[in-house]
């Protein structure tokens, strides 16, 4: 019902930065979070930021305080703004968005995915 596209990503050196954006479409209303995964080689995917309906974010506590997550409800965006990028931040960064279908049950929506390459 949802369907995510995502822009941005590409090879920046360390300490540079890239803003990645996620526009949803589709059963938009169904939305109760949405957020930035991603999975580095060897490494399952794991929770780089999210940002609830109700405006709460939250984020992985190797990126706290280099990247902010933002959306725009007029746009149905979600942006990753990613500053003081490490190589350790190499990853494909897939955007997501959860929804409930039932009492206590979620389904998730996943973007294409974006690579995210830091190195000199």
């Amino acid at each position: 019902q949802v369907q995510l596209v995502e822009s941005g990503g590409g090879l920046v050196q360390p300490g540079g930065s890239l803003r990645l954006s996620c526009a949803a479409s589709g059963s938009i209303w169904g939305i109760n979070a949405m957020g930035w995964y991603r999975q580095a080689p060897g490494k399952r995917r794991e929770l780089v930021a999210s940002v609830a309906n109700g405006g709460s974010t939250n984020s992985a506590d190797s990126v706290k305080g280099r990247f902010t997550i933002s959306r725009d409800n007029a746009k149905n965006t979600v942006y990753l703004q990613m500053n003081s990028l490490k190589p350790e931040d190499t990853a494909v960064y897939y955007c997501n968005a959860r929804t409930l279908v039932a009492v206590t049950i979620t389904r998730d929506y996943w973007g294409q995915g974006l690579q995210v390459t830091v190195s000199s």
